[in-house]
Formats: C-alpha cells, sequence, structure tokens
C-alpha cells in the first residue's frame, strides 16, 4: 500500500503581505527554524504510510523549492516538483498528471497547514479504502448565518449538521482524476477537492481532525503558528 499512497502539496500561493506593504510568500516564510512548507512536508515524510510527495509550486519558484526546501532539509520522499496553474483547482490537476498510473490512492494538503496530527494520516487513508473519498475536518463553534445579496441574515442552519473542512482530503486516485475531468468539462468552480467528487454522485467521509490544524494566512496567523510551534505542535 505504502508505494500507492501519494501526498500531493498545494504550495502555489501567489503571496500575502506581512507588514511593510511587502508580499511574502506564506509557504517559504521562516516558522521556527525553517519554512512553513518544510514543516508540512515532514509530516509526510516520516509518515510511514506515504511512498511518495509530489510538490506543486508557482512556476517561478520550482527551483528555490528544490533548493531551500527539499534539498536544504534532506527529503527524500519528494519525487517531483511540478508548477502549478492560475487557481488552486489547476495547481491539483497538474499535480494529480504527474502521478504514476499505480498510484492508488492521493492525499491533497495545504502546504501552509502545519500542524496536522500524523496520526490522522492513517484516519484519512483507512477512510479511503473503504469509502473511496475522506475529508479532514471539524465541527463549527460559531452559529452560522446565510445571507442575502442585501447582506441581512436570511438563514440560520442547524450547527449540528456543519463542519468546516481541513486538509488532508484522501481520494482513491481514479475517483479524483473521474472528478476532475468531469469539472474541467462541465467548467465547474469549487473551492475544495471534495465538491468536485460530490458533484459526481459520491459521498465523502468526514475524519474528525483538530482546530489546530490551521491554514497560515494572514499575519494574525503567523503569531498563533508560533505559539503553536513553541507548545510542541508537530514539526
Amino acid at each position: 500500500m505504502k508505494d500507492r499512497v501519494v501526498a500531493l502539496i498545494a504550495a502555489a500561493g501567489r503571496g500575502t503581505r506581512m507588514g511593510g506593504g511587502a508580499q511574502y510568500k506564506k509557504q517559504y516564510f521562516m516558522l521556527g527554524d525553517r519554512p512553513v512548507l518544510a514543516h508540512t512536508v515532514s509530516i509526510f515524510e516520516e509518515s510511514p504510510l506515504v511512498g511518495d510527495i509530489v510538490i506543486v509550486v508557482c512556476p517561478e519558484d520550482i527551483d528555490y523549492c528544490q533548493r531551500e526546501v527539499v534539498a536544504k532539509y534532506g527529503f527524500k520522499k519528494v519525487s517531483k516538483i511540478i508548477p502549478g496553474g492560475e487557481q488552486r483547482a489547476d495547481s491539483v490537476y497538474q499535480g494529480l498528471l504527474a502521478l504514476e498510473p499505480d498510484t492508488e490512492i492521493v492525499l491533497i494538503h495545504d502546504g501552509v497547514r502545519p500542524f496536522f496530527p500524523p496520526a490522522l494520516i492513517g484516519e484519512v487513508v483507512q477512510a479511503v479504502c473503504t469509502y473511496q473519498a475522506a475529508v479532514v475536518a471539524v465541527p463549527v463553534k460559531d452559529t452560522i448565518k446565510i445571507a442575502d445579496m442585501a447582506g441581512f441574515a436570511r438563514k440560520t442552519p442547524d450547527r449540528r449538521f456543519l463542519w468546516a473542512v481541513q486538509t488532508p482530503q484522501g481520494f482513491s486516485y481514479p475517483l479524483l482524476m473521474q472528478a476532475y475531468r468531469a469539472a474541467r468539462q462541465k467548467k465547474l468552480q469549487a473551492t475544495d477537492d471534495a465538491m468536485l467528487v460530490e458533484a459526481l454522485g459520491c459521498r465523502v467521509k468526514l475524519v474528525l481532525g483538530t482546530y489546530e490544524n490551521m491554514k497560515i494566512t494572514t499575519p494574525e496567523d503567523f503569531i498563533l503558528a508560533e505559539a503553536l510551534l513553541e507548545k510542541g505542535a508537530p514539526k
């Protein structure tokens, strides 16, 4: 199974403002003694379930990622660094096309989520073996309002049935390729990979994650990330 489980890490973000007006690519921003992306890759590198890692980056970042992340920190499982596209879905699709044909399970993960428990990899893989599609998620804490176009609350869904989706998201590789090809043919827009599988009429199993599995996006997120790292979150 190990040789047929591939982690596809999406790290093609174009940058965010981290102060002083300058644009920084958060996946390469230093968190502790290494870049955010290196923290993320290391979790898959150390997992006995993952046989291969493919990283998708901006085309101009390929050499930098190879030199400053993969080579510098000695990641042996990273087999390819692939140039991404304009949108996240384009980048993931390019990554999927680069996988070996005998890939059985693909784990899609955000390059800027470096704090998920390694045990989640096994839980997602097991769920994919049973259901073909699974995503890490947590119950929402706040009441959610659905707004109308004028900005007024129109409906309040039952919070018991609302989950915030995270990554990794795991899929049967043939199923996810089918979902992406169908979506591209129909020009279907989606904010995560599971939506495309759902569009095929397939069910997606929710795997309970943790609230620490944050996506680092803003300068404020880095403050929290540094606190998590200091207390001993996954490195």
